[in-house]
């Protein structure tokens, strides 16, 4: 019997969940790995749960597999087959159940379950994942022990690895060899991994702080090992900080790190045994640049973090995935900032702050906005897939945050203390979560406010934050009215108050900070308040101040829109004074966006003395490090711009960022060139927060030079793409070339081409690069389709799909919206292809299309029937239909 993968999807919803009736204690799993026929046999102590029905059946999820045999307790067994899963009656209390299976790992287009890239075995279990590998109840609350044996040729897998511990390593005959590996602790079966491959390691010891040593190992494909040092010092790092910061110890003998070029995600938590994507392993100056180098710090040290949020304790149902995704995501974005607060001050602090909050207003806010909109905690999926989302991830960090916002960093430690000591080895849920920093800290806002506070797991949309303020000098006092709304969305109207937390300073007219006394009680000149209703209003008293800048929101406190009317010399003053440093980027942003959305209306782009003088201070302060000028010199992308309208001409969007540009090219060309003399190289490259900073603040200058169109200066760029003595420099050389359309961008490329053709990553930044660039002749998609000819494209690598596909149908909307509906045209094919391949892909580069109702009529129409193209394809896979069918739903 075969397992088909094309069910019918059905809708799964959090108000049905039950609990399972039967848990599986132990199970020894033995693979016989064989790229066509891979056989696994898998034995299971089956125990029925207390409270169970004794008639209660035990299901099987199967994909894609076939059954060759299926024993209880020795004897073949009658089974009911109800789609993909087999149903099990009549069963005793207790019993052993055998099955063995077999599948086609060089079939595997999917990369979900047990597939093949590169000659190597992997696997890819979450969510649903294990399913396509034997027959198992496939959900996260059933944990189990995994007890499992590898057997594989031993001269083309001589590496054969699982979680856990490594029991032993036995040569059989005809020239195989075999590999036990044994986890000591329980783990649902998304977090089950194999790996068979011919393979190079580098390894470390380390010693934890109760002494016990650790073996570290991260493993790659021959001619790579020279690219994992960095890999292995963020792995290390990550092991330290989480045993300072949490007191939370790497719990097995080893932890290995896999790196594997065919990926769907970024990487995977597999207890002990995590599998990565490239992209996040490999790194050597002269092929990844400070962006990457950032990207695996960050990876590697989400992935080590779910040791403990995600293995240890995991998510009851997937509806929870934010348990363990939005804490871990907190998690990784403080470790990456006390890395670098503590290279580079608490500038540096902020700097990775920032990157984080455009990353959630650039992703997340659109999709609150949009037809996908879902609690951090949804409340039903057609395929749990299309839940991997910038909501359950990055809105799901932020609802932590506020949470150490309102118990305080030391409160925060003691929740999570309180959450593992109540949880460990147990799968459980968000509200388990809430309670236990609530109980921890009893006397905090969190605890008073928890029910109300909860509501941020349950409504979808973001909150708009309104405010204003007035002074009233005669009575000393300044008085904040804070109001919040909450927009309907698809699924929710009517929505209930939401607790924020909302960081707030005040500057008087010189820019100095006033205290602030609230309620009689003296808050320093910063403090929190904390919005629980529709509305309230608080009074700052003994306010000397003849006027007064209130600064709200520090630090982004809260996942919010924040509605204040703040006057172009409130933000001018906030920008030269402001003493958060966040605040002081959002009234930049403010300033350029306020212009370039007049731009877009029909407006003449004014750049006037005040701002362009700001920007020039900005520039020409030596107080402020160099990472820091380049976020406030860097304006607002065409994406964020774009959920500011109502209406959306892309391609206009773009004209209007542009032009910005150019003026400020011209504008600052003085400053732009004595920064470009000034921030030369120190030494050899290091991707340390300094280093990358004067990297980064020197090429957005010889970007905006560029501009100018000199071809003295683009020569001397261009033979930057030639010289160069790091990818960072070399590749913000070749993509300002690109962006400007310079004469000597063909040359440029091909050169770059030639020299790293033997480098799939940098490859893949190449293809991007030229993707992604603007239409400066309307023939922007013929160059895409080249492109998708070149001999180094494949659609069946989901990076390199990426770097095609989405760089053109997502990143680069000035292009891809097209008034002849083209564009739209090569959606709809791009996806109906990769549908067939790897749905999990497919239905991410459907999203290109999910806000299409706020489209100009110009593009909207076209738009609309591409995906009707799309949705009329009788193959489809449940996870782009989903997609397809929200996006057009009324």
């Amino acid at each position: 019997m075969t397992a088909k993968p094309d069910t019918p999807a059905r809708i799964i919803r959090l108000a049905e969940y039950t609990p399972p009736s039967y848990a599986i204690d132990s199970v020894h799993l033995r693979f016989d790995l064989d790229p066509a026929k891979t056989r696994v046999h898998s034995r299971m102590a089956v125990r029925r749960l207390e409270g169970a029905a004794e008639s209660a059946p035990l299901v099987l999820d199967g994909e894609d597999i076939t059954l060759l045999t299926l024993k209880v307790n020795g004897e073949f067994v009658a089974f009911r087959q109800d789609g993909n899963t087999l149903v099990l009656d009549k069963l005793p209390e207790t019993f052993t159940l055998e099955i063995e299976t077999l599948n086609v790992p060089q079939a595997n287009t999917q990369l979900a379950g047990l597939y093949m890239s590169g000659g190597a075995f992997f696997t890819q279990c979450e969510a649903e994942g294990f399913r396509r590998i034997t027959y198992w109840p496939d959900r996260p609350d059933v944990m189990s022990r995994f007890h499992v044996t590898l057997r594989a040729d031993k001269a083309q897998y001589p590496v054969l690895l699982s979680n856990g511990n490594l029991v032993s390593q036995t040569d059989l005959d005809g020239g195989r060899h075999e590999a036990v590996w044994d986890d000591p602790f329980p783990k649902p079966c998304y977090l089950f991994a194999l790996v068979g491959g011919n393979l190079v390691c580098r390894e470390q010891t380390v010693r934890a702080a109760s002494g016990k040593t650790h073996l570290l190992q991260v493993y790659v494909r021959a001619g790579d090992l020279d690219k994992t040092e960095h890999a292995m010092e963020s792995l290390i790092k990550a092991i330290a900080w989480d045993e300072q910061r949490f007191g939370l110890s790497l719990d097995l003998d080893r932890f290995m790190i896999v790196a594997v070029s065919d990926f769907n995600m970024g990487a995977m938590e597999n207890k002990g045994l995590n599998i990565f994507n490239t992209k996040y392993v490999l790194a050597n100056p002269a092929t990844a640049t400070d962006a990457d180098y950032d990207g695996i710090e960050s990876v590697v040290g989400h992935e080590y973090f779910h040791n403990w949020t995600g293995d240890r304790i995991t998510c009851r149902d997937w509806f929870q995935l934010s348990l363990k995704e939005g804490l871990t995501v907190f998690r990784d974005q403080e470790f990456s900032q006390d890395l670098a607060a503590a290279s580079g001050g608490e500038s540096a602090r902020a700097v990775k702050r920032i990157e984080d909050v455009r990353v959630l207003r650039t992703a997340q806010f659109s999709e609150d906005a949009g037809p996908m909109a879902h609690p951090v905690r949804p409340e039903q999926y057609q395929a749990i897939d299309n839940f991997y989302t910038a909501t359950v991830y990055e809105k799901g960090a932020e609802v932590v945050r506020m949470m150490q916002t309102l118990v305080g960093r030391a409160g925060f430690r003691k929740g999570m203390d309180l959450y593992f000591q109540r949880f460990d080895g147990q799968a459980v849920t968000c509200d388990d979560f809430a309670q236990s920093m609530a109980d921890a800290n009893p006397d905090s806002a969190l605890a008073q406010h928890l029910a109300a506070f909860k509501r941020w797991y349950s409504q979808a949309g973001t909150p708009r934050l309104h405010a204003s303020g007035a002074l009233d000098t005669a009575a000393r006092t300044y008085t904040l009215t804070l109001r919040q709304t909450l927009p309907d969305t698809p699924v929710q109207t009517g929505k209930q108050p939401q607790v924020i937390p909302v960081a707030t300073g005040l500057l008087d007219a010189r820019g100095n900070a006033l205290p602030l006394w609230l309620q009689g009680q003296d808050k320093g000149t910063s403090t929190v308040l904390v919005l629980t209703e529709d509305q309230q209003t608080f009074v700052f008293e003994q306010i000397d101040a003849h006027a007064v800048t209130p600064s709200l929101l520090r630090g982004f406190s809260a996942p919010v829109i924040l509605d204040y009317a703040y006057t172009d010399a409130e933000l001018l003053h906030l920008l030269a004074h402001d003493a958060d440093p966040f605040n002081r980027w959002e009234a930049a942003q403010r300033l350029t966006l306020s212009r370039l959305l007049a731009a877009v209306r029909g407006e003449a782009l004014n750049l006037d003395a005040p701002y362009l003088d700001a920007l020039r201070a900005v520039l020409r302060d030596p107080k402020l490090d160099p990472a820091f000028k380049e976020l406030l010199l860097t304006p607002p992308g065409e994406a964020y711009i774009a959920e500011q309208l109502e209406e959306v001409d892309p391609p206009r969007i773009h004209r209007a960022r542009q032009a910005l540009r150019t003026v400020l090219a011209r504008e600052l060309a003085q400053d732009w060139q004595t920064l470009w003399d000034t921030l030369t190289p120190e030494g050899g490259y290091s991707p340390d927060f300094a280093s990358a900073g004067r990297r980064a603040l020197r090429n957005l200058a010889q970007a905006h030079l560029c501009e100018l169109g000199q071809a003295t200066w683009l020569g001397r760029v261009y033979q930057r793409v030639k010289d160069a003595d790091n990818m960072t420099d070399r590749f913000a050389a070749l993509a300002a070339l690109v962006h400007v359309g310079a004469d000597l961008t063909k040359p440029a490329l091909e050169r770059f081409a030639a020299q790293f053709a033997g480098e799939a990553l940098v490859m893949d930044k190449w293809f991007a690069l030229q993707a992604s660039a603007p239409d400066h002749d309307g023939q922007q998609l013929d160059r895409v389709r080249a492109l998708m000819r070149h001999p180094a494209f494949s659609i069946h690598s989901p990076n390199r799909a990426r770097s095609v596909l989405f760089a053109y149908c997502q990143a680069n909307p000035g292009a891809f919206h097209r008034a002849d509906g083209a564009g739209y045209a090569f959606w709809a094919e791009q996806v109906q292809a990769l549908d067939a391949i790897n749905p999990q892909v497919a239905a991410r580069l459907a999203r290109a299309l999910d806000r299409w109702r706020k489209l100009a009529p110009a593009y909207r129409e076209a738009a609309q029937q591409a995906l009707r193209t799309v949705a009329e394809s009788a193959t489809l896979s449940s996870d782009t239909r989903e997609i397809i069918e929200r996006a057009l739903a009324d």
